[in-house]
């Protein structure tokens, strides 16, 4: 009997359908399945690695994995990216110039401009969407940093998270940065991972390569066939910089003869590599203020010896990310997948300047420079600790200039040092050298290009729609051709650039680049010119003559920049702002004990600048109760309120500088305690700690926590993560409390520090922080 035309929910049903299964056929849809023998696809993106950092492009670091990639497939010597993280990650992700894709800044401002939504749009088709679409399994590892520094709390919306942007699963830190033995909030999946104590031996770099090899090996336990993406997105390089110490004592004394000879012995690596041809020339060191980096030999004996310690610590993390990407191919060659993957092998940006002309202790605490840059005594008293989890250091941007070799200054900035990075492809099935081609490409390429050329070699497709909006279309180019054929012509022809105010244009092997000074009119660029075919390490300023091409070129990027929401231009002030509904991250909170760890953000703002009072409300003390009754913060600054012997202990972490105060035992039956912080000049708390009917403790002239310190958020009744005291940490470990803790009231107080001091600091912090 046929389905009376009434009845409902069989409308797309293409069986037979009677009233009885002896008289119907059955149908099964099944989900998009690849194509037969699609390749998996690995993407490896590394944060702040500049140019000669890696074996296949000058550098002296052993890169094993990565020199074996490079043998057997292609290299790409004039790819080019954003000068910052997110945008750069934004591109790769969606083929769409990173203004377009709303993020022309990090995601660590909100100024309120279509092109710093700083979060993806509903229109943006993300690459593991796409794939998923085609049939693939999508995974991502490692750094995020496409959300909001205030949507990254388990309250907020999740629009932005990575599964919620086409990855099936997601295992690592939606932040820019984090420590690599202390990190501050791990999310798994769309959950942050409840974490107390980090096992001993813990390393970040070493815990995603697990999870992603864990992806990997569950996918083929169920499915022998379905191919997968793997994006694999390191937190290392970017600071603070930590590293294991089997891989940092692997590079002791290495990098005694300092930057300029590192620069040097590099550069002729790279011309032996063919990366460059004769006659490239590198401009010895950077000399512009505020960009410029001491000659090494100029150096005392101690700076020299410090300053190497730093490049030792980088070295060692460049290492530990090749043995991971090792790790990966590993157990593709284990499973016979090698062949028919491929690997792509890059950075988001070139080295940065971030740790200034010395280096830091403390890459929180550069954030939060006042009038004295000695303040906190940015000096490490140890040099044995310099990469090891007790200091959150930065190397001197003289390292900085000699991992961007043979380029122009730093991560941030549209010359070359800022956006030109290595890239590596390999796909041994599909891309095999012909004989006579040595894997050398000279052609321009861009970063929006990546999404456009892995479909294309996959033979895949990209739907036209995503929520029911039509799907912004491609900026990138498919670079395909250029992978298979050493003759190929480059198709990505032109390219704007745009980042506080820096300003870049590239046509037909000509290059137009503005450096915005601080200060100076962000709409009155002092353009130089530079034919980059003859001159690829930008020296020779052609402005002056060849004005028109300079003057067709500064139209061309006006013209860019309106198509692409490159405007309103935003100084780093302006990149401060905040939308208004944020103040409610400062309103008063009660949090009960059991409560998990406040997100860092959230936590951060209760204390940002401001007097603040912390109430603990015990169900009455008994005396043999101990324990922590509320953390917030690590090793790189927090503070931590705790009773043991019977006294109430309150413990300052200032940036790595940790000092304590005790009061008189507690009687018991207390059912109150008091901290209070109160705002002094020049960034400045004293602290104080009441009991009922016994004297109050005082630790006065700390220095205040601002930027983005503390960097792990406030839990009550246990100093989770990592841990504020480290001493204290090897005394008691988590030091869990032990009587009856109700709850910890948060009330701050009003804003003390004067606007031109916090503006100074968030424009520090917005910036640096990427």
């Amino acid at each position: 009997m046929a389905v009376p035309p009434a009845a409902r929910g069989y409308e797309s049903f293409g069986g037979t359908v009677g009233r009885t299964a002896a008289g119907s056929a059955p149908e099964w849809t099944y989900p998009p399945a690849a194509p037969e023998g699609a390749p998996n696809i690995v993407v490896v993106l590394v944060d702040d690695m500049g140019y000669s950092d890696i074996g296949p492009f000058g550098s002296e670091i052993e890169t094993p994995t990565l020199d074996r990639l490079a043998a057997n497939g292609v290299r790409l010597t004039n790819y080019h990216t954003t000068p910052l993280c997110s945008p750069s990650r934004a591109s790769l992700l969606t083929g769409i110039n990173a203004h377009r894709a709303g993020f022309g800044f990090v995601a660590n401002a909100d100024p309120g401009y279509p092109g710093l939504r700083l979060e993806l749009a509903d229109d943006v088709l993300t690459l593991p969407e796409i794939l998923r679409h085609n049939g693939y399994a999508t995974y991502a590892v490692g750094k995020w940093h496409l959300v909001r520094d205030a949507t990254m709390n388990p309250a907020a919306h999740r629009d932005s998270w990575p599964t919620q942007r086409g990855f099936d699963r997601y295992y690592g830190s939606l932040e820019g940065l984090n420590s690599f033995y202390y990190p501050n909030q791990l999310v798994s999946d769309s959950s942050v991972v409840d974490v107390e104590e980090y096992p001993e031996g813990y390393y970040l770099t070493d815990d995603l390569t697990d999870k992603a090899i864990g992806y990997i090996k569950d996918l083929r336990a169920h499915d022998a066939n379905k191919p997968f993406f793997l994006y694999f997105a390191h937190v290392a390089m970017h600071g603070p910089l930590q590293a294991k110490p089997a891989d940092l004592a692997k590079y002791r004394g290495r990098y005694t003869a300092g930057w300029d000879e590192l620069r040097r012995s590099r550069f002729a690596a790279q011309l032996a590599h063919g990366l460059f041809p004769p006659g490239t020339q590198q401009k010895p060191r950077n000399t512009e203020p505020g960009y410029e980096a001491a000659e090494w030999d100029s150096l005392t004996d101690d700076e020299r010896r410090r300053y190497a310690r730093y490049m030792e610590v980088y070295a060692a993390m460049v290492d530990s990310i090749d043995q991971s990407v090792g790790r990966i191919l590993d157990t593709l060659e284990q499973l016979g997948e090698a062949d028919n993957t491929i690997v792509v092998f890059t950075s988001d940006n070139g080295g940065t300047a971030e740790g200034g002309p010395e280096g830091t202790r403390s890459y929180f605490a550069s954030f939060a420079h006042i009038d004295d840059p000695d303040w906190i005594g940015d000096v490490p008293h140890d040099e044995e600790l310099i990469g090891t989890e007790r200091l959150g250091v930065h190397y001197p941007r003289g390292w900085g200039q000699a991992s961007n070799t043979p380029f122009r200054f730093y991560k941030g900035q549209t010359f070359a040092g800022g956006v030109r990075v290595p890239l590596l492809v390999s796909w041994p099935e599909g891309l095999p050298r012909a004989a006579g081609d040595d894997g050398i490409r000279h052609e321009y390429a861009y970063v929006t290009d990546l999404a456009p050329t892995l479909l294309e070699l996959a033979g895949l497709t990209r739907p036209s729609v995503r929520n029911g909006l039509p799907a912004k279309d491609f900026d990138g180019v498919s670079a395909a051709e250029l992978l298979r054929d050493p003759l190929a012509p480059a198709r990505h022809t032109e390219q704007y650039s745009e980042m506080t105010g820096h300003r870049g244009f590239y046509r037909d092997g000509w290059k137009l680049l503005s450096l915005h000074e601080p200060g100076a009119d962000i709409d009155a660029p002092r353009w130089q010119l530079f034919d980059v075919r003859a001159d690829p390490t930008e020296l020779h300023d052609l402005s002056a003559r060849y004005p028109d091409k300079a003057a067709e070129l500064a139209t061309a990027w006006d013209e860019s920049a309106w198509a692409n929401t490159v405007f309103p231009l935003l100084t780093r002030q302006d990149l401060a702002a905040r939308r208004p509904e944020e103040t409610r991250f400062a309103a008063p909170v009660r949090l009960l004990a059991g409560t998990p760890t406040l997100e860092r953000y959230r936590s951060q703002r209760l204390i940002a600048y401001r007097d603040f009072e912390i109430t603990v409300e015990l169900g009455g003390y008994r005396l043999d109760d101990e324990g922590v009754l509320v953390a917030h913060g690590d090793p790189l600054g927090g503070y931590v309120v705790f009773i043991e012997n019977g006294r109430v202990v309150l413990g300052v972490n200032s940036y790595g500088d940790y000092a304590e105060t005790a009061t008189e035992p507690l009687a018991p039956g207390t059912e109150r305690i008091t901290v209070r912080a109160a705002v002094r000049p020049r960034l400045r708390w004293d602290f104080r700690v009441e009991i009922p009917g016994g004297p109050a403790a005082e630790l006065t002239d700390r220095v205040q926590l601002v930027g983005m310190s503390p960097w792990t958020g406030i839990s009550v009744g246990v100093d989770a993560r990592g841990p504020v005291s480290l001493d204290l940490r090897e005394r008691r470990g988590a030091f869990r409390y032990t009587g009856d803790l109700r709850a910890v009231t948060y009330t701050p107080g009003p804003i003390r520090v004067p606007r031109p001091a916090i503006d100074a600091v968030e424009r520090e912090a917005e910036f640096v922080a990427e």
